[in-house]
Order: structure tokens, then C-alpha cells, then sequence
């Protein structure tokens, strides 16, 4: 019996266009998969229907409030200083629409701060209370989004309100 021949270039190294080109895709297949797992873990949002808030506001100062479709409304308001880490009274109000459910989100706008979610219990006459907490940064301003998730009969409506948290100086 002969032994296997070996072909020439066997034992040449890689040239570095190759290493490259695998490294990249080693990094897609990675960047693939965080962005499946996330999507199962978080749930398909496709399924809302999202409607912008109806003009700029300050969360910090105001409640805010986007339409929700036609004779539809929502008003968000946190009552007590935007601050991470501290429990944050929230209180939804919506008009024109019945709700089974109400539920706000806190999103970091510019890195993921795991889950964030808060469902709000019904107080009666279209509005919902509940507290949430926003997680800690060492950024020294930190971007978030109030996503605002309505469930009602004919599907599920949401908006956004976007706001800054600036680290408290020691």
C-alpha cells in the first residue's frame, strides 16, 4: 500500500487575506447569533404598532404624550426625579382606547442594559400605575428610551419617550 500523497501547498502557511477573510467571518457568525438570541429573549416587537410622541417633551419637567390612532391618547408621567437606581413612581393615562394591559420598558439608546420591563396595574378610568428603576452607568450621561406597550383587543399599540440621566456627582 502507498502512502496518501501530500499535496505541495499542505504545509505553506495561510496567506494573511485568508486569515482575514476568516476572522471576519467568524465575527458575522457571532454578531448573527447575539442578534437572534436577543430577539427570542426580548420578544418580537413587530407585532406593535408604534406611533411617535406627539411632540418633544421633557420627562424630567412634564408628562408626555403621543396618539395612538384616531381619538386615541397616552400620557406618560414619572413623578419623581429621573434617577438610576432609585424606584420610580410611574403613571400612564390613556384616553379613546381600552387597555388590557400597560407596560413600560426603559431601553439604553446607546448600549443594552438587560431587562428593564414594568407592568403597570389598572387603577380604573383609563389609568395605570406601577414603579420601575432604571439600571446604573458609568457613563457620565446615559441615553434611554420610555417605551410605552399598550395591549388591547385589536393588537398592541405602543410609543416612545426618549430622555438623558446624568450621573449624580459624589
Amino acid at each position: 500500500m502507498t502512502p496518501p500523497r501530500s499535496h505541495p501547498d499542505d504545509d505553506a502557511p495561510r496567506s494573511p487575506l485568508l486569515n482575514l477573510l476568516i476572522v471576519v467571518t467568524l465575527i458575522t457568525v457571532v454578531v448573527a447569533l447575539w442578534y437572534l438570541i436577543d430577539y427570542y429573549v426580548r420578544g418580537n416587537s413587530e407585532d406593535i404598532t408604534w406611533y411617535p410622541p406627539t411632540m418633544p417633551c421633557d420627562l424630567h419637567q412634564e408628562p408626555c404624550e403621543a396618539s395612538l390612532g384616531l381619538n386615541a391618547r397616552l400620557v406618560l408621567e414619572i413623578e419623581d426625579d429621573l434617577q438610576a437606581l432609585e424606584v420610580l413612581p410611574i403613571e400612564v393615562r390613556l384616553e379613546g382606547i381600552e387597555a388590557e394591559t400597560v407596560t413600560v420598558e426603559f431601553v439604553g439608546r446607546s448600549m443594552s442594559m438587560g431587562f428593564n420591563r414594568f407592568p403597570l396595574a389598572s387603577q380604573g378610568d383609563g389609568r395605570f400605575r406601577g414603579n420601575g428603576q432604571l439600571g446604573a452607568c458609568t457613563e457620565a450621561a446615559m441615553p434611554w428610551r420610555a417605551q410605552v406597550i399598550v395591549e388591547t383587543a385589536e393588537g398592541r399599540k405602543g410609543s416612545w419617550f426618549d430622555f438623558d440621566i446624568r450621573r449624580r456627582s459624589s
